[in-house]
């Protein structure tokens, strides 16, 4: 039982629930209260940190490789992938709009992809003329050979340079929209899993795993890969990304954010350790799950990959490995929408979560 305290305090009626407090929740919080800032809203999040792919990923502020414009495109056609790369772009103009870069270690330090084969750069001029007015660079993309040697990346054959791309620290980032949502007067229920949900005519029941109940008028689901035990007519796949992150490597030569094989593989310098993620390609069903763990397969194929494309010649050891868990479909564009008269849901970020949630607010604010 709770006391009279509690349920006209923590657990009162609200106007909105939000249900998960990774990056699409928040700037769904963000985007709301803003606009209606005498709304009440309740992030309720079931783990101690917001988890998932928002405080486990590889901390990327990029927007799609050359590659993986160029496989979009071919797959859902130009005007879908052209939207989807400009929600992209804006949102990460956003995070620097409203944090300071010393604040989420922002690093303008430019993307990289490693190409090893020649189909793709012929398509780059064509592409840079389609990002022209998204990007205002009249070459997005641009071949870099002299940066290979530079870089330390000898058995590379092509490397092609966006200088819009950059790394932040996503925990940092995270942080910043939590003391941004205490600013705007959002509250938080932490710790609290939600078992079930029933809508009636004119409220939301939110029952927790406290065996406690929270009423709202509106409930939005920002739960990502985690969506399908209430969302199960959306096609959403989870995908995990596992990682790793090398000891301090003496004399590192690499700068900026890179990709591989049409953004599988990424890796970037942190803080003169290599971090590098990716390879699910390899081994696809295997981590189609939402189990955060790392599997001996996959992080001895990302060693591999560490000695045979980045440090060739080099020694290195491994300080860290962890995993995150996206969410993928059939195609690339989020699922934000309505699913009945009070609940809505933003979904399905496709690993591209940092750049894309703070254009996802703007879009459930609205639809809100």
């Amino acid at each position: 039982m709770i006391s009279i305290w509690e349920s006209e305090t923590f657990y009162r009626k609200r106007n909105i629930i939000i249900i998960g407090a990774g990056f699409s929740g928040l700037w769904s919080a963000i985007a709301i209260k803003e606009q209606y800032p005498e709304k009440s809203v309740l992030v309720i999040e079931r783990n101690s940190v917001p988890l998932g792919a928002s405080t486990r990923n590889a901390g990327f502020a990029c927007f799609g490789s050359l590659t993986e414009v160029i496989a979009d495109a071919q797959k859902m056609g130009w005007e879908k992938t052209l939207d989807l790369v400009r929600m992209r772009f804006e949102g990460l103009q956003k995070i620097r709009h409203y944090f300071k870069s010393n604040e989420i270690d922002f690093e303008l330090n430019g993307g990289y992809e490693i190409v090893n084969n020649e189909e793709p750069l012929s398509k780059i001029d064509l592409v840079n003329e389609k990002l022209r007015s998204i990007t205002g660079f009249e070459k997005t993309y641009s071949l870099k050979q002299e940066k290979i040697q530079e870089f330390g990346l000898g058995k590379s054959n092509f490397l092609i340079e966006n200088p819009c791309e950059g790394s932040l620290h996503s925990g940092k980032l995270l942080q910043k929209l939590l003391e941004k949502c205490n600013d705007l007067k959002v509250e938080f229920l932490f710790g609290a899993e939600v078992e079930n949900i029933e809508e009636k005519d004119n409220e939301v029941l939110v029952d927790l795993s406290t065996e406690i109940s929270v009423k709202a008028e509106q409930v939005l689901h920002c739960t990502n890969a985690f969506s399908s035990k209430f969302l199960e007519k959306e096609e959403i796949i989870p995908a995990r990304g596992q990682i790793l992150l090398t000891e301090p490597i003496e004399g590192l030569k690499l700068k900026g954010t890179f990709h591989y094989d049409e953004g599988f593989y990424y890796f970037r310098n942190l803080g003169n350790r290599i971090l590098l993620g990716g390879g699910r390609n390899q081994d696809f069903k295997t981590e189609e799950t939402t189990v955060l763990e790392t599997t001996v397969f996959l992080q001895n194929h990302l060693e591999h990959f560490l000695k045979e494309v980045i440090l060739p010649d080099q020694d290195f050891k491994v300080a860290l490995r962890w995993s995150g868990i996206m969410a993928m479909g059939s195609e690339k564009t989020p699922v934000v929408k309505k699913l009945s008269e009070r609940q809505f849901c933003a979904v399905r970020l496709s690993g591209m979560g940092v750049a894309l949630a703070p254009k996802i607010g703007e879009i459930v604010r609205d639809l809100i």
